[in-house]
């Protein structure tokens, strides 16, 4: 059987948004969030993992049957954590569902999660190995595979199955980077990088797809902007913006550091900061008002926040468009909800550029 391909079209195919952002106990919200996404018109919906109620799987098979037109993808999963022919059985029977609009995204993710958890650590070979493993089974082959991903005695799906499922990879580094380019149909960049790394960053993507022989406008590549408008509570707005990078920070702070270029020292300041040492939990999840505006305004240097969109609508419709001029071919609109976000689709849509609308809905297809 060959795929499935939809005509779906939505007025901004370049834009996304990521369903449940941030932290949620209530996974049903997802249904109405991406019924309101595709009413707005934003192109696809990003559906990050977290163990405990946000399971790639759960919320993407939710997301597709809760929409007609709208692309979906997961924003990101891991390998590690599912038998390869699980995943590759999740990715078709979504893009199935679907009719095409389906795109399976990998991460890294944590070292220390995964310690605790008893998996192997992720490396760029094992997810070039995965997607490879993938590929194979969804175009029907049946064979047995030792690799970086794992040892395999067989593995096959459907003889008959020729599917085009995109992979995305999300990446921060150099070395993801060019490991996007090399094999990744797209590449998901981070939050809160400056104008002149993500500038950066795409070409990184696109000289490493030219060194691999492909052709380098194939490859999507997926800024992602915090956006907090200036409608959004104080409290709430401060959740998101500092909340958020600060949880980053907690996480992998010298590899979002690094890759901006920022002062170490800046980070190391924040790491030892006394609130920061004796802090149990994510900024983002629990951090007070109180807490977050200290961080703001005594710890975290103020370009680093400043890597983001904020203030009216139309402040934050031109940072799409910067985002745009740096090189990317769409632009995740990060940690705000759809209807957050209504206003500034409508500051957008007066300045957006003319040559979009041709990109398709699948997040992980440029053409």
């Amino acid at each position: 059987m060959t795929d499935t391909v939809t005509h779906a079209t939505q007025e901004f195919p370049e834009l996304a948004c990521y369903g449940l952002a941030g932290h949620s106990s209530s996974p049903a919200d997802l249904i109405e969030e991406v019924r309101l996404a595709e009413r707005l018109g934003l192109g696809s919906v990003f559906l990050s993992e977290r163990f405990n109620v946000k399971d790639a799987a759960v919320l993407a098979g939710a997301a597709v049957a809760a929409s007609t037109s709208i692309g979906v993808a997961t924003a990101a999963t891991n390998h590690n954590t599912r038998h390869p022919l699980v995943t590759a059985t999740m990715a078709t029977t979504l893009h199935r569902m679907s009719g095409g609009r389906y795109a399976l995204g990998l991460g890294r993710g944590f070292n220390l999660l995964f310690d605790v958890m008893g998996v192997p650590r992720i490396t760029g070979a094992q997810m070039q190995d995965a997607i490879g493993i993938y590929r194979r089974l969804w175009h029907g082959e049946a064979f047995g595979h030792d690799g970086p991903a794992g040892s395999y005695p067989f593995l096959s799906q459907d003889s008959s199955f020729d599917e085009d499922i995109p992979v995305l990879m999300m990446a921060i580094g150099d070395k993801s980077l060019e490991l996007a380019g090399q094999v990744a149909d797209g590449v998901v960049l981070h939050t809160f990088l400056s104008d002149e790394t993500l500038a950066r960053s795409v070409r990184t993507v696109r000289d490493a797809a030219a060194a691999a022989g492909r052709d380098p406008s194939a490859v999507r590549i997926w800024a992602v902007l915090a956006v907090v408008e200036e409608s959004v509570p104080e409290e709430l707005a401060l959740r998101k913006l500092v909340g958020r990078l600060a949880t980053y920070l907690q996480g992998y702070g010298e590899v979002l550091v690094r890759a901006n270029g920022w002062d170490l020292a800046d980070l190391q300041r924040f790491k030892d900061d006394p609130l920061v040492q004796r802090y149990a939990g994510a900024f983002d999840a629990v951090g007070t008002t109180e807490q977050l505006t200290y961080l703001r305004d005594e710890v975290l240097p103020a370009a680093w926040t400043a890597a983001s969109a904020t203030g009216s609508a139309a402040d934050c419709a031109q940072r799409i468009i910067d985002q745009l001029d740096a090189g990317a071919d769409s632009v995740v609109l990060h940690g705000a909800t759809p209807g957050e976000l209504a206003p500034v689709l409508e500051a957008y849509r007066a300045i957006r550029p003319p040559d979009l609308s041709a990109l398709p809905v699948n997040p992980g297809h440029v053409r």
